[in-house]
């Protein structure tokens, strides 16, 4: 998934890139609470609470992998599934491109069954947080 968005790739990039600016772009992000001492980078884990269809749901994320102002990597373990994104930001051909490539591994045989299921259903809020980035950034 890509978006294209009028402002500053190192913008773009910390809005994804530090949960507390995330949760300011993404209205559905209800709570944020972190696990580990640091704030931001590699290493950081916090739990990240957003309201999908209409209840509140919590999840802890841990940041993998950290280049600055260039990609994040963030994975989770949910109900089954390992969840694991990869942000990149670029500049090289004019405005910020910024893409986002998810994959969700169930190990768990409900998780198995329900995983093509929910993939239109993640593809829509995934592309709607993305949207709330671009609008953020762009103000």
């Amino acid at each position: 998934m890509q978006r294209t968005i009028e402002a500053p790739k190192e913008k773009v990039f910390h809005t994804i890139a530090d949960i507390r600016n995330f949760s300011k772009a993404v209205p559905d992000i209800v709570k944020v609470e972190f696990v580990s001492d640091s704030m931001t980078g590699l290493g950081t884990r916090f739990k990240e609470t957003r309201i999908i269809g209409g209840k509140e749901h919590t999840q802890e994320l841990e940041v993998t992998e950290y280049d600055e102002n260039n990609s994040i990597r963030l994975v989770t373990d949910s109900n089954g599934k390992v969840w694991d994104s990869v942000f990149t930001v670029s500049d090289e051909h004019g405005p910020t491109q910024l893409m986002l490539i998810m994959e969700a591994n169930a190990y768990k045989f409900v998780a198995k069954v329900m995983n093509p299921l929910m993939k239109y259903f993640i593809k829509k809020a995934v592309g709607k947080d993305m949207d709330a980035v671009k609008v953020y950034c762009e103000q």
